[in-house]
């Protein structure tokens, strides 16, 4: 009781409600990730934890919980024990099992690397927009993920809408074209934004060990 009377009297310095704290924990919580463009509510929360910043931080911490603030690019991301956090190590903390940690199949890790790829060669070629995002169209994802991974993209279109929906929830991803998914998908000439937030999602480790299975594909190829 005590504790919650001393959080209400700071947040009350800001004008901000225990209710609009908890809100803002449980967001982060839930879905890991706050992006200030990703739409309104977003907009909000993230206004929202400018204000409050320090005190969500020490609040979360008692839960071991890690806070990436990308102020550039306006998003903040929320890291269980034990994540592997570009730049920040935790040596302390061993990984737990929670909602927290994202749970992700083979097919979203392997998408997720070759982003990750696509994303850095074209950070190095200068070609990322002033909001820090990287066009990719489907067919050229499709391709780099043959070339990185031997593998292919779902082809049945449910199992391809699920994958491009997991993206885009994790905020890795955006739609150039208006409409829903779905419109998206069946476009015979759809493009994807890559968004910054894939550079602190995957780490450069990972990176570096897919650019490694790529070279000694090469190889292997020259050998034959």
């Amino acid at each position: 009781m005590i504790v919650t009377q001393s959080l209400e009297t700071a947040l009350s310095h800001e004008g901000i409600t225990l209710t609009e704290f908890s809100e803002l924990a449980l967001r982060l919580v839930d879905y890991s990730v706050i992006c200030r463009d990703e739409s309104q509510i977003e907009q909000t929360l993230y206004d929202r934890f400018l204000r409050i910043e320090p005190l969500i931080r020490d609040y979360l911490s008692v839960l071991h919980i890690r806070l990436l603030h990308e102020t550039q690019f306006q998003y903040v991301r929320a890291y269980p024990p034990g994540s592997e956090i570009p730049g920040m190590h935790d040596e302390q903390h061993q990984p737990f099992n929670s909602g927290l940690r994202q749970r992700l199949g083979q097919q979203e890790i392997a998408v997720i690397l070759v982003l990750r790829s696509q994303y850095d060669k074209s950070l190095r070629e200068g070609a990322v927009d002033d909001n820090g995002q990287v066009m990719l169209s489907l067919e050229a994802l499709s391709i780099a993920m043959h070339n990185l991974l031997g593998r292919a993209l779902p082809e049945n279109q449910n199992d391809r809408k699920k994958l491009f929906s997991r993206l885009k929830q994790l905020r890795l991803i955006q739609f150039s074209a208006e409409g829903n998914i779905d419109d998206a998908l069946e476009s015979g000439d759809t493009w994807i934004r890559i968004r910054p937030m894939i550079v602190s999602f995957v780490s450069d480790e990972a990176l570096s060990a897919l650019k490694g299975e790529e070279l000694k594909g090469e190889e292997e190829k020259e050998c034959l």
